[in-house]
């Protein structure tokens, strides 16, 4: 069977008519969530929580068929923009009125460090990355843990930090790769160290694990002010 050519693959089938419609429906559909989205009141994309992120995709799917089908009239695709944000609005009144209901649809916030060490759990360490994390502090000018107070991942992906004040900076696990390195059983003279794991740090002999979460892996420690 011989291939089809270039134009076929572009052209074949193509109604010269249809493409207007087309281009129509696509200003239309484009047009119609933009409205939406205004009328919504929504946020900037990093602000997003699962819950919306799962509507807009809701829409984007409505949207999508009704552009370039010409079985699927335009005014399904608005009722069906119209009943989303209905729900939503509906559902974001009782995300506000209720507890339940904000923990059900958006989750809790989740404290990741805690006076200049790791507060996650085994429970809860799969809900965020370590590295994306550290990669998170670095843009914000942390070199190491013991410049942190308290870091804590909201709902909405975010991260807030409150900083120790200068004075208060204590020995902390580094975040930046040339100094997060395991250090040898060799470097028992390295002191303060800090267990990889959960940031605590160990002032003196170095014990095989760490104290706090039993894991062996440490690296040195630092207490620098500033980047």
């Amino acid at each position: 069977m011989e291939g089809k050519g270039l134009y076929e693959i572009l052209f074949d089938g193509v109604e010269p008519s249809f493409l207007w419609e087309i281009g129509f429906r696509t200003l239309f559909m484009f047009l119609l969530i933009v409205v939406m989205l205004r009328v919504s009141g929504r946020r900037g994309v990093r602000q997003l929580t699962l819950f919306e992120v799962a509507i807009i995709l809701g829409l984007g799917s409505a949207a999508g068929d009704p552009m370039f089908q010409d079985d699927f009239p335009l005014v399904h695709a608005t009722m069906v923009f119209i009943i989303v944000i209905s729900l939503y609005k509906l559902l974001t009144w009782l995300v506000g009125k209720y507890d339940f209901f904000n923990k059900m649809l958006e989750g809790d916030a989740l404290v990741i460090v805690r006076d200049g060490e790791f507060a996650v759990t085994e429970e809860n360490k799969s809900t965020f990355s370590k590295m994306e994390f550290f990669s998170e502090l670095r843009n914000e000018s942390i070199e190491h843990l013991g410049q942190v107070r308290i870091a804590v991942l909201e709902t909405d992906g975010s991260l807030s930090i409150l900083r120790y004040p200068e004075e208060e900076i204590k020995y902390g696990l580094p975040i930046f790769p040339d100094d997060y390195k395991v250090i040898d059983h060799l470097s028992s003279g390295v002191s303060p160290i800090a267990c990889m794991y959960c940031g605590h740090v160990i002032d003196g002999q170095r014990p095989e694990k760490c104290p706090t979460c039993k894991h062996g892996k440490f690296a040195k420690a630092m207490n620098r002010k500033c980047c």
